[in-house]
């Protein structure tokens, strides 16, 4: 079965359409509205849904292929890998590093104290742990 995934584009933004498109479905699989076995649309499906070239959609299909988060089936489709795989810590932080330095940078812009945006972000992990339904007082240590 096919899972409808809806992504939301923005023309106007830093990144390319693309990266929005990796982004989006990393996101989906992360959060676990995508899971291993999953079916995603087909290139031409997703890129008439969001009115984009169907190469920009390979684009972003091939990269998430080459970073074995999806398969394609030749005839029968694309789906979430069903062996995800597991970056090393390290990696995973150098991978968030430019994200939460962009952060920090706009809540110093908004006047966001630090106590403030440490609280933001636990409050945050809370809420995603919840709606996940993972135990939102497990830590990982290393």
């Amino acid at each position: 079965m096919q899972t409808p995934l809806h992504l939301t584009i923005s023309p106007g933004a830093d990144a390319p359409i693309y990266r929005q498109i990796v982004r989006q479905v990393r996101e989906a699989i992360a959060g676990r509205r995508l899971g291993p076995g999953d079916r995603l649309q087909s290139q031409r499906q997703l890129a008439q849904q969001l009115v984009v070239s169907p190469l920009t959609v390979k684009k972003a299909y091939d990269e998430l292929e080459r970073d074995g988060l999806i398969r394609t089936a030749r005839g029968q489709g694309t789906f979430v890998a069903h062996d995800l795989p597991t970056p090393s810590r390290d990696a995973n932080l150098d991978g968030l590093r430019p994200i939460v330095r962009q952060l920090v940078h706009e809540a110093r812009l908004s006047g966001v104290p630090p106590k403030a945006l440490s609280a933001l972000l636990a409050e945050e992990q809370t809420r995603i742990a919840a709606h996940r339904g993972d135990d939102p007082t497990e830590t990982e240590t290393s």
